[in-house]
This record gives C-alpha cells, sequence and structure tokens, in this order.
C-alpha cells in the first residue's frame, strides 16, 4: 500500500504541470501554427484566464490557505478550461468576461459608451475627447511607420 501511495502522490504532483502548464503550452504553438481562428481563440481566452486566477491566487493567498482542497478544485477547474471537448475557456470569456469589457467600454466590439451618433457630431466636443481609453492605448503601443526611404 506504501508504494502505491508514493507513485498516486508523484502522478498528482505531476498533474498540475501537466494540464496547467505542459498541455496548453503545447496546445497553444499547435493553435499558432494552423490556419484556423478558433483554436487561437480558446488558448488566448485559456492564457488570459489562468493569468487571473495565479493574480487571484496571490491576492487571496492567506485565505487560500485555510482551504484544504484548493489545489484539487483548481486542477479541475483548469482541466476544464483546458480540454478541448469543453472549451471552457471560450466559453468563460464569451460569457462573462467578454461582457464586462463591453459594459466598460474596453473592447471595439458594440460598446456601450452612452454617447448617441449627435453627440459625437456636437461642435463643442474636441477628436481628442471621442477617443476611448483603449484606442489611446493601442495608439501609444502601436509602432508608426516610417516612410522614408533608407
Amino acid at each position: 500500500m506504501g508504494k502505491l501511495w508514493t507513485i498516486l502522490t508523484h502522478l498528482h504532483s505531476l498533474a498540475g504541470p501537466t494540464v496547467i502548464l505542459l498541455y496548453p503550452l503545447y496546445a497553444s504553438v499547435q493553435a499558432m501554427e494552423s490556419p484556423s481562428k478558433l483554436d487561437d481563440e480558446q488558448w488566448l481566452a485559456y492564457w488570459i484566464l489562468y493569468s487571473f486566477i495565479t493574480l487571484m491566487e496571490m491576492v487571496l493567498e492567506s485565505l487560500i490557505y485555510w482551504i484544504p482542497i484548493w489545489y484539487e478544485l483548481k486542477l479541475l477547474f483548469i482541466a476544464w478550461l483546458v480540454l478541448p471537448n469543453f472549451r471552457g475557456a471560450a466559453f468563460i470569456y464569451d460569457k462573462f468576461v467578454r461582457e464586462q469589457l463591453r459594459k466598460h467600454g474596453l473592447t471595439a466590439g458594440g460598446g456601450s459608451s452612452g454617447k448617441s451618433k449627435k453627440d459625437d457630431k456636437s461642435p463643442s466636443s474636441s477628436p481628442k475627447d471621442k477617443e476611448k481609453p483603449m484606442s489611446k492605448f493601442l495608439a501609444f503601443v502601436t509602432p508608426k511607420k516610417d516612410h522614408e526611404a533608407y
């Protein structure tokens, strides 16, 4: 019984890194190399959610310490996010994350800014006032094309 328990303990300790990091890394590389964009969405959503989960674990570390089965719950949840049959990461992103981003006007696809078209054409508003914070950020980080010939 002692050897079986030792083997199960080692399998358990290998399952986490395999399910949480190794398989998603492999699948992400495969998704980048495939022509389909559907799998790209799944793996980008996974890495967004994984980053959020990791951040929340760091913030709530002292509380999570007292939950005895936290690691197993996290492993099951991440397995659901990762397994291709469930597409859990894409589901969570579509149903919750994208809705929150749209609600706060941080996506280009149908954000609710609260302004009508009439408000945008008023003479008192300047073009700078119309820009959303996200478009300002994108303009800042997007490299400018230099049209000079070298």
